[in-house]
């Protein structure tokens, strides 16, 4: 018996289908039809249960609160916008100052606020500093330099007209003749008018501030005049045996006491009140007082039409009621604070019954406080006083080697 021989792979038969096609049998006949088989079947699902439907309250309640909460939301956001922009337009209304937080905000403070026409008022009160950084006295005053930048800024389209409101004894010669300067420029520049009202005095530096105006015109019972400069008071101290006393230390008494300033260049402890004053040191002084003097009265007879030999030999540094500042020419006329407003309305060529007088004010006492607004731009605080404090006053007035355009003792000021 022979053993079975294992057949060729050719022998085999071919098997070739497409993925997906059913397998070939191998046996002849028709190929069956395949079909897909039917996916398994799914388990059966649940419904959920329909939502149980809210009663009319809880529809209104709910869609009230919605209503309420966006609202309030929108509310907040606005509050907040409006806070923001109404910080930063009063932002705007304020300066920054070595002395403090300056107001810039106008008000009206004469006629209809909604009237057409309009001037421009600033106020020249108290001594006249020249800037902020002189510091501040016992009483309110004036920034001549502050005045002078706020004149600068203005423009034909801010007023018709400027009106400065003067009650002044004077002070700085720096910031006096910023002032006046100031003037002559907007007079310049805008062809408009300046005019003065004095209600109770213009002395000195006041004389000096306002010569270049238009017109002066002093309130009943005004007093008008001081043309001269000053400076001191020099004290000198002679057999000085005592000392008083001060918070930190007790009265010092002694046969003598001396004191001395270690100096370098000729004069320069010039003040010293534990020595005298040498001759050549008070030529030196008085000479520099007679160069300012000087140009003090060729200002005023310039721009008042007053010859220098008047004021020199006749008028002096004195002070003047009405009828005398009229006929030497310090002043155009006598009126009260009214009637010069409806004046300046007039010479502006507006209609006194449709014209408004505008100011730096204070911005309401909240914003005040928020923005830390300590005075209006161009007027000077009062330095700080009370139980157990010593001021700190502005040595460019206070300072015995200050030159001065003042009138009246400087204790009313300085202490």
């Amino acid at each position: 018996m022979s053993e079975p021989q294992d057949p060729k792979p050719s022998s085999f038969p071919q098997s070739t289908h497409e993925v997906g096609a059913p397998p070939q049998t191998g046996r002849s006949g028709p190929t069956p039809q395949w079909q897909q088989p039917a996916p398994p079947a799914s388990r059966p699902g649940y419904a959920p249960a329909p939502p149980k439907p809210r009663s009319g309250f809880g529809r209104g309640f709910g869609t009230g609160m919605g209503f309420a909460l966006g609202l309030g939301a929108v509310m907040v956001v606005g509050s907040i916008v409006a806070f923001l922009m109404a910080l930063a337009s009063l932002a705007t209304m304020s300066v920054s100052t070595p002395a403090g937080v300056a107001a810039t905000e106008v008000a009206t403070i004469w006629g209809d606020p909604d009237a057409e026409g309009s001037l421009r008022a600033i106020d020249i009160a108290g001594a006249i500093m020249a800037d902020s950084s002189d510091g501040a006295l016992l009483g309110s005053g004036t920034y001549g330099y502050e005045v002078a930048s706020t004149i600068d800024s203005l423009t034909t389209d801010d007023s018709a007209g400027l009106v400065l409101l003067v009650n002044t004894p004077g002070g700085s010669i720096p910031g006096s003749k910023a002032i006046a300067d100031a003037v002559t420029r907007y007079q310049e520049r805008t062809g408009q008018p300046v005019l003065v009202h004095v209600a109770s005095m213009s002395a000195s530096g006041g004389v000096y501030a306002t010569a270049t105006a238009d017109e002066i015109l002093a309130d009943h019972g005004a007093l008008v005049g001081s043309i001269g400069v000053l400076s001191g008071p020099f004290q000198q101290y002679t057999n000085v045996t005592a000392i008083g006393s001060t918070i930190l230390t007790a009265g010092i008494e002694a046969e003598s006491i001396t004191q001395e300033y270690l100096s370098a260049g000729k004069g320069k402890d010039f003040g010293n009140p534990f020595r005298a004053m040498t001759e050549e040191e008070r030529t030196r002084w008085l000479e520099m007082l007679d160069y300012e003097y000087g140009q003090f009265v060729s200002h005023v007879a310039e721009h008042r039409g007053i010859d220098e030999a008047t004021i020199r030999d006749e008028m002096g540094a004195g002070m003047f009621a009405n009828n005398k500042s009229l006929e030497y020419g310090l002043i155009d006329g006598v009126m009260g604070r009214d009637e010069f407003f409806r004046h300046a309305a007039e010479t502006a060529g507006l209609d006194p019954d449709d014209t408004r007088v505008d100011a730096f004010t204070y911005p309401q006492s909240f914003w005040s406080g928020l923005l830390g607004i300590e005075r209006i731009y161009g007027e000077s605080p009062v330095a700080a006083q009370g139980s157990g404090v010593t001021p700190s006053l502005s040595q460019a007035i206070c300072g015995p080697t200050s030159v001065l355009a003042y009138h009246g003792p400087l204790t009313a000021v300085c202490g």
